[in-house]
């Protein structure tokens, strides 16, 4: 995990500089996300566990709760778990509701942008928060996250032909971290990639390390692994 889990002493400042970073991106957007992310704030301050990463609820329950029906819920819940933001950590069966995680490192990284709008000391707060630097923030600042992105042009090197594949197998993954990596070279089995910031790099390797090399694989078998440096 990238970003500190809010528990021990100022595990509420956390929580509230969380949920407030959710409250600026949504504000940002259209009316559409807003009802998302209030709904996702919504099981977040109701029944989310931050100690365990657990969100167990039913679909009966949330649909009670969102003044919705159940379908509007697998809908909406759908919709969460394509943005990456709640993680299914085991399956609903019969007689047991799925149990969600929620994942802070994406949902930070995304909000990031937002940051600023809230004030300086808030963006201290949640660069501490995810181990930032002060060289961090500003790369970060001057490369921030995509929410699209083109067709990579195919230009001969092999990160090409890869970040082909990642956009093909999943665009809005390619576009929120693959899309800003570039080639540094090759040593020997190994592919070594750069990131903008060491958040960035870090949250690939941690999250995203076992496509990222299945596509380098099909691209040239010969390379087995690949290193992230910022």
């Amino acid at each position: 995990m990238l970003a500190s889990r809010p528990v021990g002493r100022d595990a509420a400042t956390k929580k509230y500089d969380i949920l407030s970073a959710l409250m600026a991106y949504a504000l940002a957007r259209d009316k559409l996300t807003q009802r998302l992310v209030l709904r996702l704030m919504s099981l977040i301050t109701t029944r989310y566990n931050w100690q365990r990463d657990e969100l167990s609820m039913g679909q009966r329950e949330i649909a009670k709760l969102w003044s919705v029906d159940e379908r509007t819920v697998k809908r909406e819940m759908a919709k969460l778990k394509a943005k990456e933001w709640l993680i299914v950590k085991r399956a609903g069966v019969r007689g047991r509701v799925t149990l969600y995680g929620f994942n802070l490192d994406l949902v930070l990284k995304e909000t990031e942008v937002e940051w600023p709008k809230i004030g300086p000391d808030f963006v201290g707060r949640l660069n501490e928060m995810t181990g930032l630097t002060a060289q961090n923030v500003q790369q970060s600042n001057v490369v921030p996250f995509a929410a699209s992105a083109l067709p990579p042009v195919d230009d001969g090197t092999i990160w090409s032909s890869v970040a082909g594949i990642l956009f093909t197998h999943d665009p809005t993954s390619f576009a929120a971290w693959f899309q800003q990596l570039q080639e540094a070279g090759r040593d020997g089995h190994c592919l070594t990639l750069i990131a903008p910031t060491k958040f960035h790099a870090t949250y690939v390797e941690t999250h995203l390390s076992d496509r990222l090399t299945q596509a380098v694989s099909r691209v040239d078998p010969s390379l087995r692994n690949v290193r992230i440096r910022c």
